[in-house]
């Protein structure tokens, strides 16, 4: 089979692979898509190493159908659509133990260590089968959209963790596709008014026409005023920082209502240090949360989403290459051309 390895840093290439077997309580799969993230681009380079062993295929972000069972597997048919879970829980530690299994302590991850989805067929483990990683559908979708059951799972992890509930006000910092998820779930569960910030007008359109109510180019306006007027001066219930850019978190304190949520969302670029304001913490009560990687209950959800319709992926998905065109591919996600990256090999 052909897929994309990566063997060193910078070094990516579509290489002729063995063509995965399934074996004792494993799956292969067909790879239908594989979106691609900032995250990809990241490991490529060299900047995410944690959990990541070379040489491996890339691609987490994937569906496909199924192509082979092995012994012992039940519940799955041959030509069966499915979306996968990249993480494997290990089901033990603490966090898995007490509803935190996005951050398990021995966390191992599809197109990290585990080969990945820009292949033309992926072997799934036995310890993500049988955690129940692999998520079938009723009906059969687009391969694309399905494929972003995963960022989509993230975002409904984050909005477990800062809840949006009916009549809040949400602010979503950045307009990129995660953003632009978390925007569709807020509106889905009731949120009276989403503010989005985010410069560029071909995002902030996108914005608008995902619902939107009002989008603010922060290197031109007043966000703080827009978030006075349409708040009524009582400051944002939840901020969702979809941007990886220190200076918001201390920005998304100041525009908090007293109680308010706000989610460190994106991981923020080098160290990852911000100066903040504590005592806007202390004296307005506002609670900081961090949200990485998603749990199967938030996965299943995500699917289900997708499945009804209720959030709109296909809409995110602006540009498509087959494998032999990976290479391109990435380089339209280090552009930031349109929204979302889809491999189709």
């Amino acid at each position: 089979m052909r897929a994309a390895r990566l063997s060193d840093l910078d070094d990516l290439a579509v290489v002729d692979l063995p063509t995965p077997q399934a074996g004792p309580g494993e799956l292969v799969l067909k790879v239908g898509a594989n979106t691609l993230c900032g995250t990809d681009v990241r490991i490529l380079r060299g900047e995410k190493t944690s959990n990541v062993v070379l040489p491996v295929v890339l691609g987490h972000e994937l569906s496909g159908t199924v192509a082979e069972i092995g012994a012992g597997v039940e519940g799955y048919d041959l030509g069966g659509q499915v979306a996968l879970m990249p993480g494997v829980p290990c089901r033990r530690c603490w966090p898995c133990t007490h509803e935190r299994e996005n951050a398990c302590a021995h966390l191992r991850i599809v197109g990290y260590e585990i080969d990945g989805g820009l292949a033309e067929y992926v072997r799934v483990p036995a310890a993500s089968v049988e955690a129940g990683c692999v998520f079938t559908v009723d009906e059969p979708v687009e391969p694309e959209r399905l494929a972003l059951a995963e960022p989509l799972a993230c975002v409904v992890t984050g909005q477990r963790l800062s809840p949006v509930t009916v009549g809040d006000t949400v602010l979503i910092m950045g307009a990129g596709p995660i953003g632009l998820l978390h925007l569709q779930l807020a509106l889905a569960k009731g949120a009276r008014a989403v503010i989005v910030s985010q410069d560029g007008r071909e995002r902030q359109e996108a914005a608008r026409r995902l619902g939107a109510t009002v989008t603010v180019d922060p290197k031109t306006e007043d966000l703080a005023a827009v978030v006075e007027e349409v708040t009524r001066g009582i400051g944002v219930d939840t901020t969702i920082i979809a941007a990886g850019v220190p200076a918001l978190v201390d920005e998304a304190l100041s525009l908090a209502r007293t109680g308010g949520y706000v989610n460190v969302f994106a991981g923020l670029a080098g160290a990852g240090w911000a100066e903040l304001r504590a005592n806007l913490v202390h004296y307005r009560e506002v609670s900081i949360v961090g949200s990485s990687n998603t749990r199967r209950r938030d996965y299943r959800v995500a699917v289900d989403l997708i499945t009804s319709g209720r959030i709109d992926t296909a809409a995110l998905v602006t540009h498509r290459f087959g494998l032999e065109d990976v290479g391109r591919a990435i380089d339209a996600v280090i552009a930031r051309e349109g929204l979302k990256v889809a491999v189709v090999p």
